[in-house]
C-alpha cells in the first residue's frame, strides 16, 4: 500500500499531462509486444528446420522467408513505437518540469519568511533543482523503462508457460526469490532509513563544500588546511560512513538478485536435460528446449534493469517527499476582500511575537507588548542593543511573519486585511544586506517599477548617486551583475537599492540603515540618495549610527523585546537612560583614534545590530 501511495504521489505531479504519459506507456507496451514477436519467428523457423532435418528439400523456404520478414518488421516496429513512447514521455516530462518549478517558486514566494530562515538556501535549491530534475528523469526515461522491464518478462514467461509449463515453473523460482529479496529490502524500515540518511549526508556534504569554497579567501589568508575545516571534514566523514553502511546493507540482496537473474540458464539446462531423457526422439520437445535456451538469457536484461531502476526509485521517492513537504507549508493567508488604507500612519497595538510556536522546545518570545504609532510623513527610528527586536519589528510590518498577539495596521486597516500584493505596493524597503539579482543593472533598478520608462530609471539612478559609476561600466545600464558579470562594491549595491526604492516611490519606507558599513565617500553619496528618498514618506528606520536620526520625530529604544524609552533625540538625552548611554558610546567611538597604549573599543560599545536587532 505504501509503495502504491508513493507511486501515485509521483504520478499526481504529472497533473494534466497524464494523458500524454498514458500514450507513452501504451506505446511502450506495444513495443514490448513487438520485441517478443522475433522469438515466435525463431520458434517457427527452428520447428521447420528440425522437422525437415532428414530431407532438406522438404524445407518450406517461403515459410522461413515469411517468418524472417515478420521478425525484421517486428523489430522495426518495436523501435518506432519505443521512439514514439519515449518522445511522448519526454514532452510530458519537460512540461511537468517547467510547471513544477514554477509552482514551487510561486509557493515559496507566498510562505512566511520564517520558512526561509529555518530552511537552508542549499536545501531549497536542491529541492527546486535536483529533486525536480530527478522527477523529470523518472517520467522521461524510467517510466517507459519500467513498463518494458515489467511487460517483457511477463510476456516471455507467459509464452514459455504456453510452450512448457514445467520448465517455465523452474524459471519462476530464482526470479521469485530475487524479486522477493529486492522488495523486502526496499520495504524494510532499515532500507528506507538508509536512503534517507544517505540523502541527508549528500546534502550536508554539498552544503558545507559550497561554504568551504565560498570561504576560500579566508582559508588562504589564514592558511587553514582543508582538514581543519571541521564542518566540511565531519560532513565528508559522515558521507563515507553512511555510504559504507548502505553498501553493507545492500550488498547481499543485490548480489543474490544479480546472481540468480544472471544465471537462469543454469537452472533451465538440468531440468531440460532431465525432461529430454524421458522424451528421446521427440522433436517437438527438442524444439521447445532450444527455444527455452534462446529466450532464457533474454529474461535477464529487463529484470536487471528493473533492479537498477528500483535502486534509483527510492531516491526519487525521497525527492518527491521533499517536494510535497514544500507544498505542505502554509502560505500567508490572504483576505477575500482586501481593504485599502486611506492614510499611511503605522500602528502597532499590543504586538507580541516569537519565531517558534508556543510550547515548542525552542520557544522564546522576541517581542512583548509593542505599542507605538508612526505618523504619516514622519520618521520613526528604532534603536537599541543587538538582539533587542528592532529588525523583527520592521519584518513584521512587511508581514514576513504573522504576529501571535496584537494588531499591526496601516491607516487603521490591519495588514492581514490588506492583502500581500497591496501591502508590497505601498511599502519600499532598503536593507543592509542588499540582494541584487543576476541580471542587468537596469532590470535590478526597474524591479521597483517594471513599467517605468528609461528616463525615470536614469533619474532615479542620478538621485541615488549611482548614475556616474553605472555609465563608466562597459555596458552601462545593460551591465550584468553577479556570476559571469560585474561585481559591485557594498556602497554601489546600496545605491542601486536606493534607486530601486526611489523608482517605486511608495508612501512608506522601511530602512535598515544603509550606511552602517559604508566608507566615508560612499556614506555621503548614500545619505544624499536617502535624503531624497524619505521626503514626504512615512519612514521606519533601524538606526545603527545615532547621528543619522537626530532629526527623527520619534525614536523608540528597544531592549529585550520591549520599548523601554521613546521620544525625540533631545527628550531621550534628558532622560539620561539607555539612549544617553548609547549616545555617549557613539560619541566616544566617533572621536576614538588608534594610538600608543590605546585599546580597541569593546563589542558592547560598537554593536547595535543583529538578527532581532
Amino acid at each position: 500500500m505504501k509503495a502504491k501511495s508513493e507511486m501515485s504521489g509521483l504520478l499526481h505531479i504529472a497533473g494534466e499531462k497524464k494523458g500524454l504519459l498514458t500514450v507513452a506507456c501504451l506505446f511502450s507496451i506495444l513495443s514490448s509486444l513487438l520485441q517478443i514477436a522475433p522469438f515466435v519467428a525463431v520458434y517457427k523457423i527452428v520447428e521447420e528446420l528440425l522437422m525437415n532435418a532428414q530431407r532438406m528439400e522438404g524445407i518450406d523456404k517461403d515459410l522461413i522467408l515469411y517468418w524472417g520478414i515478420f521478425a525484421f518488421l517486428a523489430l522495426i516496429g518495436a523501435l518506432i513505437t519505443l521512439y514514439i513512447g519515449v518522445m511522448c514521455s519526454h514532452i510530458a516530462a519537460f512540461n511537468i518540469l517547467y510547471r513544477l518549478r514554477v509552482r514551487l517558486a510561486d509557493h515559496v514566494a507566498k510562505v512566511p519568511m520564517g520558512y526561509h530562515t529555518k530552511t537552508a538556501t542549499g536545501e531549497l535549491k536542491k529541492i527546486i533543482e535536483t529533486s525536480v530534475e530527478k522527477i523529470e528523469k523518472f517520467i522521461a526515461h524510467q517510466l517507459p523503462d519500467i513498463v518494458c522491464a515489467v511487460v517483457i518478462p511477463l510476456l516471455l514467461i507467459g509464452y514459455l508457460f504456453w510452450l512448457d509449463w514445467r520448465m517455465a515453473l523452474v524459471l519462476l523460482v530464482p526470479i521469485g526469490i530475487g524479486l522477493w529479496l529486492q522488495a523486502r529490502l526496499f520495504a524494510s524500515a532499515s532500507g528506507q532509513q538508509a536512503f534517507r540518511d544517505f540523502q541527508f549526508a549528500v546534502e550536508e556534504m554539498n552544503a558545507t563544500g559550497i561554504e568551504y569554497v565560498r570561504g576560500m579567501p579566508a582559508v588562504k589568508i589564514f592558511g587553514i588546511p582543508a582538514d581543519s575545516f571541521l564542518t566540511f571534514k565531519q560532513a565528508v566523514a559522515q558521507y563515507r560512513d553512511i555510504s559504507l553502511k548502505v553498501t553493507e546493507l545492500f550488498k547481499t540482496p543485490y548480489s543474490l538478485f544479480f546472481v540468480l537473474v544472471s544465471s537462469l540458464f543454469t537452472f533451465i539446462v538440468p531440468i531440460g536435460i532431465l525432461l529430454a531423457s524421458g522424451n528421446s526422439g521427440n522433436q517437438a520437445f527438442a524444439i521447445t528446449f532450444i527455444l527455452f535456451l534462446i529466450i532464457t538469457p533474454s529474461l535477464s536484461v529487463p529484470l536487471l534493469k528493473l533492479m537498477y531502476i528500483g535502486g534509483g526509485m527510492r531516491e526519487i521517492v525521497e525527492g518527491n517527499k521533499r517536494i510535497e513537504a514544500v507544498f505542505s507549508e502554509a502560505v500567508v493567508a490572504e483576505p477575500a476582500s482586501p481593504r485599502v488604507p486611506a492614510s499611511y500612519d503605522i500602528t502597532f497595538q499590543h504586538v507580541s511575537f516569537a519565531y517558534e510556536k508556543q510550547g515548542s522546545k525552542d520557544f522564546k518570545p522576541v517581542l512583548n507588548g509593542i505599542d507605538f504609532v508612526a505618523k504619516a510623513g514622519e520618521m520613526t527610528a528604532l534603536v537599541g542593543p543587538s538582539g533587542g527586536g528592532k529588525s523583527t519589528i520592521a519584518n513584521l510590518l512587511l508581514r514576513f511573519w504573522d504576529v501571535q498577539e496584537g494588531v499591526i495596521a496601516i491607516g487603521g486597516v490591519p495588514i492581514r486585511e490588506m492583502g500581500t500584493e497591496k501591502l508590497m505596493d505601498i511599502v519600499s524597503f532598503v536593507f543592509q544586506d542588499v540582494h541584487l539579482f543576476y541580471d542587468t543593472i537596469e532590470a535590478n533598478i526597474r524591479m521597483g517599477n517594471t513599467a517605468a520608462p528609461m528616463e525615470d530609471v536614469i533619474a532615479a539612478a542620478k538621485t541615488a548617486c549611482c548614475h556616474e559609476f553605472i555609465v563608466r561600466l562597459e555596458h552601462g545600464y545593460d551591465t550584468k551583475i553577479g556570476e559571469g558579470g560585474t561585481y559591485l562594491s557594498g556602497g554601489e549595491a546600496q545605491r542601486i537599492a536606493i534607486a530601486r526604492a526611489l523608482l517605486k516611490n511608495a508612501p512608506i519606507l522601511v530602512l535598515d540603515e544603509a550606511t552602517a558599513y559604508a566608507d566615508a565617500e560612499n556614506e555621503k553619496k548614500i545619505q544624499q540618495g536617502l535624503a531624497e528618498l524619505v521626503k514626504g514618506k512615512t519612514v521606519l528606520i533601524i538606526a545603527h549610527r545615532l547621528s543619522t536620526i537626530r532629526a527623527a520625530e520619534q525614536i523608540l529604544v528597544v531592549k529585550q523585546g520591549a520599548i523601554v524609552e521613546r521620544g525625540t533625540h533631545d527628550e531621550l538625552r534628558v532622560l539620561n537612560g539607555l539612549f544617553e548611554q548609547m549616545w555617549q558610546a557613539h560619541i566616544n567611538a566617533a572621536s576614538w583614534r588608534l594610538g600608543a597604549g590605546d585599546k580597541l573599543p569593546g563589542r558592547a560599545e560598537c554593536c547595535t545590530g543583529g538578527r532581532n536587532g
